[in-house]
């Protein structure tokens, strides 16, 4: 199947690069390129793409705006392009909490860069956009109150891995997480230079604190820990008297990342047992499936966000393939059923 897309940029040298790096891959057809949101709307009626490529920083309505109307009122897959500066970084999470499915980072310098640099990313990424299901924004939807304390008085620590619309879905998981929750650690597939920003937006619409992990650091309660995004692995260490900490490790890919969501799970089965919380949230591959299945025999609560809320259904069905997870629950009851014991099957 060829996979129809729209490049959406005011920059005519972009427009050009991009469709250029798409050239080679023979099941991606570019139909249409737009300068502008207005422009975007209309080929958007006309050409109905698969998947929109979406620069941000553009004249008049910007990307973020066009994106929010977009996701309301005709729910596209969307991957941003974005450059790597602070104001960048913070506008493509944004992008990515409001529904789009993936971030391209354009690269530093030159704009030809990308040329050299691409190989293949910007292709892979439309392919995995068009497998996601994005669907319109259910604003009215009320979220359950988080509660003061966590239901299971042993539950020492909760793990979350996440990938393809993963930063939408820590936004509704982890706004409901009470000041006091256990500490929490994340691993989230995303480019390492947009790590940082999405701890910063995660921190201000959380009750909990949210920054990135850093090797050796205690964990403590009302602490949310993510994945810096580099070439380490993070894992969970300790669990007697000298307390826990974060321990980030070089190494090779696990289920086809670094850092790995199994990795992450494992060590919490290891360490901590049936004290911990393990979730799988939407993605693509099977990432953190096994580990989550090490979880659940070491008799930790394990959860699963279910299909009809997830952008991509691959690492939560992987999970649920395997019987790794005890539970399966749409996005916003997952904080519940983890605080309350509720069980959702």
């Amino acid at each position: 199947m060829t996979i129809r897309v729209l490049i959406v940029d005011d920059s005519p040298t972009m427009r050009a690069l991009l469709v250029e790096a798409l050239r080679p891959a023979a099941d991606i057809q570019v139909v249409g390129t737009a300068v502008d949101a207005r422009e975007a709307r209309s080929m958007i009626k006309a050409l109905n793409p698969d998947v929109v490529t979406l620069d941000i920083e553009m004249p008049g309505m910007s990307g973020l705006e066009f994106l929010e109307k977009l996701m309301t009122l005709r729910p596209t897959p969307v991957v941003i392009v974005s450059g790597l500066a602070e104001s960048g970084s913070a506008m493509t999470v944004r992008a990515l909490e409001i529904g789009a499915v993936e971030c391209y980072a354009k690269p530093s310098g030159a704009a030809g860069n990308i040329l050299v640099s691409d190989q293949g990313r910007l292709a892979e990424m439309i392919r995995n956009a068009a497998q996601a299901k994005v669907q319109a924004h259910d604003r009215a939807r009320p979220a359950p109150s988080p509660r003061q304390s966590l239901g299971s008085a042993q539950t020492r620590l909760i793990a979350i891995g996440a990938s393809t619309g993963g930063v939408e879905a820590l936004h509704v998981l982890l706004s409901q997480f009470p000041a006091d929750c256990p500490p929490t650690m994340v691993v989230q597939h995303i480019n390492g230079a947009f790590a940082e920003a999405v701890a910063r937006r995660l921190d201000s619409v959380c009750a909990p604190k949210v920054m990135i992990a850093e090797p050796d650091l205690p964990v403590r309660a009302g602490h949310v820990y993510i994945a810096p995004g580099t070439e380490r692995h993070l894992e969970v260490r300790g669990s007697g008297s000298a307390g826990m900490y974060v321990r980030a490790r070089p190494g090779p890919k696990v289920s086809g990342h670094r850092p790995s969501v199994d990795v992450l799970f494992h060590s919490v089965a290891e360490n901590l047992g049936a004290d911990a919380i393990g979730i799988q949230l939407t993605g693509m591959g099977n990432d953190g499936a096994h580990g989550l299945l090490a979880m659940a025999e070491a008799g930790a609560m394990t959860i699963a966000q279910d299909e009809a809320t997830s952008v991509v259904f691959g690492m939560p069905g992987a999970a649920v393939a395997l019987g790794a997870a005890r539970v399966v629950a749409p996005i916003h009851r997952i904080a519940q059923v983890a605080f309350g014991g509720v069980a959702l099957c």
